[in-house]
């Protein structure tokens, strides 16, 4: 066991030194909002992150009420300490003439395929050359250096990265062992030729030591599940399992105390009465005993939080907690959620 793998599981996975993160987790848990708010928190302190999608949903730009983005790097969000987020919404087809020009100068070589429908056609008889062309993307980004683009043997290996950190806001985990491997199943098939060097070479990062495999996860039974089993998938893949976000936590309301004897139905009815009474509210005995129902289920659903809590950090991951915002959306939202990661230790 390397000495990335001793923090305790209630931490900030130690290897802060990683370069690519990528943010996976069940359907509507908050994935994208996830992602966003760790590419901020990653550059927070002077630092620069990408931001990369790669489902065409334009979910950042959804998030952050802004219009849809071509295909570049453009920076949309700033970072305490003077940081900033670049996202860019990657799609096969301009990642594709974009590879063809920056490694082998055939830029109009790509045009002509896309005029003729040959990416279309290729993407969708075989749905690995779109994966290896998105994942192609994020691990560039991860590898360049400032001022370099192209061939990376041109690239001095002692210039600065253009990035210090790359989040790539990765397919649910339903699919993520798929498209994280792909590279590494056509590097095997294309024994030689470029397509089997970009796809190596998107291999290497992907299973590199700086990168890490994050889920995003709700206190509900079927994503806390889904998590257990995406984190296992990747381990079986010889992948790195990074930390485990729960997003939408909600506040605790009640202490301990108050929570068991609400679950119970043992609250003492007469100090809810006298607390309505004192209030001002009407009808101070009636509205207690609807209070008592509502104490009760949040009670229930305060102890089912807890136990999937439990289970969640038996994994043996770091976890992180994001909380349920209300009255907040937006880049303000996003950095809201930045912050409580930063106060969990999250840097880069």
């Amino acid at each position: 066991m390397s000495e990335c793998e001793h923090r305790s599981p209630s931490s900030w996975d130690p290897c802060a030194d990683a370069r690519l993160h990528i943010v996976t987790g069940k359907g509507g848990t908050g994935k994208t909002t996830a992602a966003a708010a760790l590419a901020t928190a990653l550059a927070s302190g002077g630092g620069r992150t990408l931001l990369v999608e790669v489902e065409g949903r334009q979910g950042v730009t959804a998030l952050l009420e802004r219009s849809p983005l071509p295909h570049e790097e453009r920076p949309m969000l700033s970072a305490p300490g003077g940081g900033t987020v670049s996202v860019l919404a990657a799609d096969p087809e301009s990642a594709l003439m974009e590879y063809l020009e920056l490694f082998y100068g055939m830029r109009r070589a790509g045009q002509a395929l896309t005029r003729l429908g040959a990416v279309d056609f290729a993407t969708t008889v075989a749905p690995g050359v779109r994966d290896v062309l998105l994942t192609g993307k994020a691990t560039e980004a991860v590898r360049r250096r400032e001022g370099h683009r192209g061939r990376m043997s041109s690239t001095p290996p002692g210039s600065p990265f253009a990035y210090d950190a790359v989040v790539m806001d990765a397919p649910p985990t339903g699919r993520i062992g798929r498209f994280l491997d792909v590279n590494s199943e056509v590097a095997g098939l294309a024994r030689v030729g470029p397509v089997h060097d970009h796809a190596e070479r998107a291999a290497e990062v992907i299973r590199s030591e700086r990168t890490r495999v994050h889920v995003v996860t709700l206190l509900e039974e079927m994503p806390a599940q889904e998590t257990a089993d995406g984190l296992d998938e990747i381990a079986g893949l010889g992948l790195h399992p990074g930390a485990v976000l729960i997003n939408m936590v909600r506040p605790q309301l009640l202490g301990s105390a108050d929570v068991e004897a609400a679950h119970a139905g043992t609250l003492d009815r007469a100090s809810l009465v006298a607390g309505l009474a004192a209030a001002g509210l009407p009808e101070p005995g009636d509205l207690a005993a609807g209070l008592q129902g509502e104490l009760h289920t949040h009670a229930v659903r305060t102890e089912l939080e807890e136990r999937i809590r439990g289970e969640l950090a038996s994994l043996g991951r770091p976890v992180l907690e994001l909380p349920r915002l209300a009255r907040c959306s937006g880049e303000q939202a996003v950095q809201r959620l930045a912050g409580a990661l930063t106060e969990q230790g999250v840097r880069r």
